[in-house]
This record gives C-alpha cells, sequence and structure tokens, in this order.
C-alpha cells in the first residue's frame, strides 16, 4: 500500500526549493514544487483529493494563493515558511488607525524584531521559518493533526475576523468537514496505524489531565482491562474488538507499556487474594501472561508504525 506523504510546494526562491526538495528525499515523501502562482495552482486543482500538505512561502503570492484556493473551495494543511530577510506588514494596515496585536509563530524571530501575521490560509497552518529546515517534517505533521482537529466554527478568510470565528457561508463548513473526512480516511487507507497519530492530542494526554480527569481514566482503563481478561479464554467473538479498543484508547492518551504492566500486576493480585480466600490454586493465573503480552504487543506495534519515520 502508498505509504507517501503528497506534498506539494509554492517558492519563489530555487535555492529555497532545493532545500525543500533534499529535506523531503526519500521514500516518507512525494513532493512536487513549483515557482509560478499558475503551475502551482494548476497542479493543486487537479490533485486536490491526493494532497496531503501543502508547504507555502510567506512572501507577497501568497495572498493571491490564499484567495485563490478559497474561491476554488480548496482547504488542505498547510506549512507556511518564512524567510529571515522577509518583511510582511502585519494586519490591519497602518493606515487603518488601528493598533495590531503581534502573534509569536513557532521557530519566531530570534530578537524578538519580526512578527508575521497569524493567520494567511486557515487557522490550523503552521509556521516555519526556513533557518529551521530541520523541522519541516515535524511542522508538516502538526500541519496534518491541526487540519484534522480544525473547528468549522472558524473564521477560513486571510485574517483573523474581529469578534465572529464563524463563516458567513455553509458550503464553507460543509466543504471543511468533507475535506477533513477525506484526509482522515485516506490517512487510515494509505497509512495504516499512522492514520491514528494524527488523532492524538497532547491536551487528552494522560499526564496532561486534570488530577480528577485522570483518576476518573485510569479507573476506566483498568475496569476495561479486567473486562479483557474476563472475556480473554471465551468463545464469544468479541475479544479481538475489545483489545483494538483498549490499545486505541491507550495509544490516545499515551499510556506507556509501564502502565499496562501495572494494572495488570494490580489486578492478579486482586485476583490471587480472591483465590486464597476461596481456597483455590493461584496456578490459573499465569496463563493470563498471554493477555498482557496480547495487549502490549499491540501497543508497542502502534507506537512503532505511527511515529512518522524521519527522511
Amino acid at each position: 500500500m502508498h505509504s507517501q506523504l503528497s506534498i506539494c510546494i509554492f517558492t519563489t526562491e530555487e535555492n529555497l526549493t532545493q532545500s525543500l526538495d533534499a529535506y523531503l528525499a526519500g521514500d516518507r515523501y512525494l513532493a512536487n514544487s513549483f515557482q509560478s502562482v499558475e503551475g502551482f495552482l494548476k497542479y493543486v486543482l487537479a490533485h486536490k483529493q491526493q494532497l496531503d500538505c501543502l508547504i507555502l512561502q510567506s512572501d507577497s503570492a501568497l495572498k493571491i494563493l490564499s484567495e485563490k484556493l478559497h474561491a476554488e473551495g480548496i482547504l488542505l494543511p498547510a506549512t507556511i515558511l518564512h524567510l529571515e530577510e522577509e518583511s510582511i506588514p502585519l494586519d490591519p494596515s497602518p493606515d487603518s488607525g488601528e493598533t495590531p496585536t503581534p502573534t509569536p509563530v513557532a521557530g519566531g524571530a530570534r530578537n524578538g524584531s519580526k512578527v508575521y501575521p497569524s493567520l494567511f490560509y486557515h487557522t490550523a497552518e503552521v509556521h516555519l521559518w526556513v533557518e529551521n529546515l530541520d523541522e519541516l517534517p515535524r511542522s508538516i505533521e502538526r500541519a496534518i493533526a491541526q487540519f484534522l482537529n480544525l473547528s468549522p466554527s472558524v473564521s477560513l478568510g486571510d485574517r483573523p475576523v474581529a469578534n465572529s470565528q464563524t463563516p458567513t457561508n455553509p458550503a464553507t463548513q460543509n466543504f471543511l468537514l468533507n475535506q477533513q473526512r477525506r484526509l482522515a480516511e485516506k490517512l487510515r487507507e494509505r497509512l495504516g496505524y499512522l492514520g491514528v497519530y494524527y488523532k492524538r492530542n497532547p491536551q487528552r494526554f494522560v499526564r496532561n489531565l486534570s488530577p480528577g480527569e485522570r483518576d476518573n481514566f485510569l479507573k476506566q482503563l483498568k475496569a476495561d482491562y479486567r473486562e479483557i481478561v474476563l472475556y480473554y479464554f471465551a468463545d464469544d467473538g468479541t475479544l479481538n474488538q475489545r483489545i483494538d479498543e483498549y490499545v486505541n484508547m491507550a495509544f490516545l492518551s499515551d499510556i506507556s507499556v509501564t502502565q499496562i504492566v501495572e494494572i495488570h500486576m494490580e489486578l492478579m493480585d486482586d485476583f490471587s487474594k480472591q483465590l486464597k480466600l476461596e481456597g483455590r490454586s493461584e496456578e490459573i493465573l499465569l496463563d493470563y501472561r498471554l493477555t498482557l503480552i496480547d495487549i502490549i504487543a499491540h501497543l508497542c506495534e502502534m507506537y512503532r508504525r505511527s511515529i512518522p519515520r524521519e527522511s
């Protein structure tokens, strides 16, 4: 199955194009580069259903590109590249009488002297300074992840909309939802477990939950593991589904293998005490080592296959 990410690049600098091609070389990406607005738009229009991410140089042509893409109803994950020497005015314009509010972007100016607009194409875009191109693979992953979590109730224009975050055209919302569904499904089909990677939200990692949320989640994790143990040797046809759901929940919450082992040991200890009270042998518990091995194998494979490779 084809596992490459399809990337379309627009730059006006030949040296930058060559650098990007070098960073995206290998079997991880399928990249196509353009230095003309017409060539870029023609390619995107023809391949919009296959593209996974756009890489756009932040220059005077970017606003035109953004407007053209919106006019064609094309919304895709995007990484915006900023050149060190570029100087793009903040919005609103100086003669508007309003005071702009600077919004720092990823890889911002080292001396803090330059600030860029926080929104060019859509609110899920990722910004990267060209001097930090070694972070490009991670920026692409972030762009896709943020796009899949992009709410339809946000501004999709070329700048934030004051006092309103809702597009006036319902068709824009429907298009965004359709694009997200298509991209998510494509990632699942083409990339297997990697498609699940983009659903991971660090805010939902167990270590980032509030104490109350963390306690409730761990209780549920333990209860679900107990159910798997109880049904592990039953012939009811639900075991594989239970394990898949459990491992997916653990993966999305960034649960470690060590935590799964601890849950298993605590449960076996509880069962051991119960068996002793009933005067029964504990040897049966040894069979449930297979349960632990099964779940750990699934979880480790998900982590292994989901982490994007560096090209």
